[in-house]
């Protein structure tokens, strides 16, 4: 937009809405603004991070397919980022399951009332 299109933007908003009403109505307007932002941000980065994934199955393919045996360098670092996100997961899987099991212990050995 151009500084003439908003000076009639907000030149309208100060007639239809009035001195007392068109701050509010300007916040609300980029509260909207910054909210639609974060989403539009938040979408894109879950898109990166799908395509970031699927390009790792597709170098495992690749690496399976070759035996796993003499690979290059970019299939190996696939493989290995893979393996650290499965480790990942299967100590965070494990941590809360032992925080589960803890919380179980604590209230079977509470004595009832």
């Amino acid at each position: 937009m151009g500084f003439w299109e908003l000076f009639v933007v907000l030149v309208v908003g100060l007639i239809v809405l009035g001195p007392e009403r068109l701050p509010t109505a300007v916040r609300s307007v980029a509260r909207w603004i910054k909210t639609i932002k974060q989403m539009a941000t938040n979408v894109q980065a879950e898109i990166n991070e799908e395509l970031r994934v699927h390009e790792l199955h597709q170098n495992l393919k690749k690496a399976e397919q070759q035996g796993m045996d003499n690979l290059s360098p970019e299939l190996q670092r696939s493989i290995n980022e893979l393996s650290e996100a499965a480790q990942s997961v299967t100590h965070s899987y494990k941590s809360s399951d032992q925080t589960t099991e803890q919380v179980q212990n604590r209230s079977n050995d509470k004595p009832s009332q």
